[in-house]
C-alpha cells in the first residue's frame, strides 16, 4: 500500500512559463494552491470546451504526466503562484489520502474523452454530412451497419438493445423484422448478466455494449482484444484496439450517461466488470487500479489529440503513416534503425484509424505500401522490418505539407 505522498510546493513569478508544449517528457503535474494560471496550445486542433484560466483547486499537466508523454499544453502564471507539485509515482498515495482531487481528475478525463471522441467522429465525416446524435437511432443504425456487411451477431445485438431501451422508437417494427431475419445467422448472445458475475467471456464479433445504450459498469480486459469504435457517415471510425490490462467503458459509469462509443470483441475475450459501488471502494482498497485507470485515460487523451491532429493532414498516404507513428509512440516502441515490429491490426483497421473511406482505401493503401517498402502484411497484421523507416517517412510527409502550406 502506498504511503502518504509528501507535498512539494513550488513558486512561480507572474508571467513565468511553468510548462511548455513539447519537447520534454512529463513526470509531474500541478495543483494550484494560490494564484492564477493560463493554459494555451501552440496549435488548436479542436475548439476547447474547458476554461483557459485556472484558479486554486484546479490542476494541469496531468495528461502528459500520467501518460509519460510530452506536454500538450503551455501553462503560464498570470499572477505570482504557489503550486503543489505531484510526481506521477505519488498518484497512488494521492488516491488514498486525497480521494476528492483524484476523482475530480478522473471525471475531468472522462468528460474530456467524450468531447474529443465526438470531435474526432465529426472530423471523419464529409462536408454536409453529420454524426447521428439521437441515442436510439445510433443503436438502430449500428445494427443496419453490421447487417449490410453480413456481420450478424453484432447486428442482432444492436436491434435487440434498440427495442429494449427505446420501445417507442420510430424503428421498433423494422428492428423486430431485422432481428427475425438475422437471428438465423447470429451466434447465441447473453444480454443480461448476473450482476454478481464479475468475470464474463465474449466471443469474437460480439458487442459488449453499443453507443447510445445505458451503462453502469466499466470493464477491465483480462484476455483477448476489444475494438472501441464509432459509426460516422456509414463507415467505421476506429478509436482504439485494447489489450489485456486495459480499462474501458468508464465514461458511462463515471458520468451516469449512455455509452459514447461501441465496444466489440476483436477476438474471443474475457473481462472483469466493476460497478459504481465497487469503484468507490477501490480508491482506498485498491488504489493501484484507480491509478491504472487514470494512466489509461491519460494515454487515450494523448492519443486522441494525436488523432485529431491527424485529421489536419491533407495527404491520405501521409495520414496512414502518421497513424502508424502514433501507434509506435503510444506503445513506446524503439525507433532505432532495423528494429522490427508487428502491429496488432491490419490494413483495413489502419485505413479506419486514418479516416480513409472504403471507396478510396484500396488505391490509397496500395500507394502507401509502395512508398513504405519496409512494411508488409503477415497473418492479417502489419509488420515493419524497420520502425525507423516509419519515422523517416513521416518526417518527409510533414516537411512536404509544411512547404505546401508555406507556398
Amino acid at each position: 500500500m502506498a504511503g502518504k505522498p509528501q507535498v512539494t510546493l513550488v513558486y512561480f513569478k507572474k508571467n513565468a512559463y511553468i510548462i511548455v508544449e513539447g519537447p520534454q517528457i512529463a513526470e509531474r503535474f500541478f495543483i494550484i494552491f494560490e494564484g492564477q494560471v493560463r493554459i494555451s496550445k501552440v496549435i488548436q486542433v479542436v475548439t476547447e470546451e474547458e476554461k483557459d484560466i485556472l484558479v486554486p483547486g484546479d490542476f494541469f499537466g496531468v495528461i502528459a504526466a500520467m501518460s509519460t508523454h510530452r506536454h500538450i499544453e503551455i501553462a503560464q502564471a498570470l499572477t505570482d503562484v504557489v503550486l503543489i507539485s505531484v510526481h506521477k509515482n505519488q498518484f497512488e498515495g494521492l488516491t488514498q489520502y486525497n480521494t476528492p482531487i483524484v476523482m475530480k481528475i478522473i471525471l475531468y478525463f472522462s468528460r474530456r474523452m467524450r468531447y474529443l471522441n465526438k470531435a474526432l467522429a465529426q472530423r471523419r465525416v464529409k462536408p454536409g454530412d453529420s454524426v447521428e446524435e439521437e441515442a436510439g437511432s445510433v443503436i438502430f443504425n449500428l445494427g443496419e451497419f453490421y447487417d449490410s456487411r453480413q456481420v450478424y451477431t453484432p447486428a442482432y445485438y444492436a436491434y435487440h438493445q434498440y427495442i429494449t431501451y427505446y420501445p417507442k422508437g420510430s424503428y421498433v417494427q423494422k428492428a423486430k423484422e431485422r432481428m427475425e431475419e438475422v437471428g438465423h445467422y447470429s451466434k447465441p448472445i447473453t444480454f443480461q448478466f448476473d450482476k454478481t458475475e464479475l468475470t464474463r467471456t465474449y466471443t469474437k464479433n460480439t458487442l459488449l455494449f453499443a453507443e447510445g445504450e445505458p451503462g453502469d459498469e466499466l470493464f477491465i480486459l483480462q484476455k483477448g482484444s476489444v475494438k472501441i469504435m464509432k459509426i460516422a457517415n456509414n463507415h467505421e471510425v476506429l478509436l482504439a484496439v485494447l489489450k489485456p490490462g486495459d480499462i474501458f467503458g468508464e465514461m458511462a459509469l463515471l458520468e451516469s450517461t449512455v455509452r459514447s462509443a461501441n465496444a466489440i470483441a476483436y477476438e474471443d475475450c474475457t473481462v472483469l466488470t466493476v460497478n459504481w459501488e465497487n469503484f468507490q471502494n477501490m480508491a482506498k482498497t485498491q488504489p493501484q487500479i484507480i491509478t491504472r485507470l487514470t494512466q489509461l485515460l491519460a494515454e487515450r487523451l494523448w492519443v486522441n489529440y494525436k488523432q485529431l491532429a491527424n485529421t489536419c493532414i491533407t495527404n491520405p498516404v501521409a495520414r496512414l503513416c502518421d497513424a502508424l507513428l502514433t501507434n509506435l509512440e503510444k506503445n513506446r516502441v524503439s525507433m532505432r534503425p532495423n528494429t522490427p515490429y508487428t502491429f496488432d491490426f491490419g490494413l483495413k483497421e489502419l485505413a479506419a484509424m486514418a479516416g480513409i473511406s472504403r471507396g478510396e482505401s484500396s488505391m490509397v493503401l496500395q500507394k502507401f505500401m509502395q512508398e513504405n517498402t519496409s512494411l508488409k502484411v503477415v497473418d492479417d497484421k502489419l509488420y515493419t522490418a524497420d520502425t525507423a523507416d516509419i519515422l523517416k517517412q513521416n518526417t518527409m510527409y510533414q516537411n512536404i505539407q509544411r512547404r505546401k502550406a508555406g507556398s
